[in-house]
């Protein structure tokens, strides 16, 4: 059986602009993919099914229904088959943003795009999935997949997070960005190498992802979300707060245990430590 490799990576485009669905085909041709389009919900789902796609670049407004849902169908099967979906929309907000990333999207580009970027973001998206399938095929020691600090814990081979023994639901880019966290706690990471290490993306792509994701993650975290901390400027940390002192601050630069200042959510204050 021929070793998928990303150059000959299967792709999916389910984009209902007749005139940028045949410049996208053309231009991953010429990269070396393999690529089939369709312009219809039910045509990519039917699709998806025969083709087996590695990726799938997927249009929000399509005739027939929306590529939220056909986003949520993807996300709903085994990890192993599950290919990478990069959401293009003409959708800017960043409600739009967290609305395909919950629906299960690992990629969000506002049209109209940079083809070079698509196409750089591709290639990043694909080496991870390669390299995830690799991890997901060893086998681990068993200690290793249960994480856990102060009341946040996480079942990673079950892909199962906990906040004081009560289950949430996190996506699937939200898990890995979690992990990549975890697997330090204390460190802290610039938005820039948990671009290249959690998305992927090559050095020279840059992109609000992270912030979206990093604010997203602490709605769900509940009481547990002061322990994703902002290193204003430069990056985010997790620090079990309730069983130590934070770490000095890097440079100088401040540290805050919440980045989104419009939320409301009340807190006791705690005592000096």
């Amino acid at each position: 059986m021929e070793q998928n490799t990303s150059h000959r990576a299967r792709l999916l485009v389910v984009e209902d602009e007749a005139d940028l669905c045949r410049s996208l085909e053309y231009a991953l041709k010429a990269s070396g993919y393999e690529v089939r389009s369709a312009d219809r919900g039910d045509t990519a789902l039917r699709i998806l099914d025969e083709f087996d796609p590695d990726l799938v670049l997927l249009d929000v407004m399509l005739p027939d229904m929306s590529g939220l849902e056909i986003c949520r169908r993807i996300h709903q099967t085994l990890a192993a088959k599950r290919p990478v979906v990069l959401i293009l929309s003409a959708r800017v907000e960043e409600a739009d943003r967290v609305a395909g990333f919950e629906a299960g999207a690992d990629d969000y580009m506002v049209k109209p795009f940079n083809v070079r970027e698509l196409i750089l973001r591709i290639e990043a998206r694909l080496k991870t999935r390669h390299a995830g399938s690799e991890i997901e095929g060893q086998d681990r020691p068993t200690k290793s997949d249960h994480l856990a600090v102060g009341i946040l814990s996480v079942d990673e081979r079950a892909h199962r997070v906990f906040v004081s023994g009560r289950e949430v639901r996190v996506s699937a880019l939200e898990m890995r960005l979690l992990l990549h966290l975890m697997h330090a706690p204390g460190r802290m990471c610039s938005r820039q190498k948990l671009l290249t290490d959690v998305w992927g993306y090559h050095p020279e792509v840059t992109s609000r992802t992270v912030d979206t994701h990093v604010k997203r993650l602490r709605d769900k975290l509940g009481d547990a979300a002061d322990l994703l901390q902002t290193v204003r400027g430069i990056g985010f940390r997790l620090s079990d707060t309730r069983a130590s002192a934070p770490d000095p601050p890097v440079g100088g630069a401040k540290i805050e245990s919440r980045a989104a200042p419009e939320q409301t959510v009340k807190r006791k204050k705690r005592g000096p430590r």
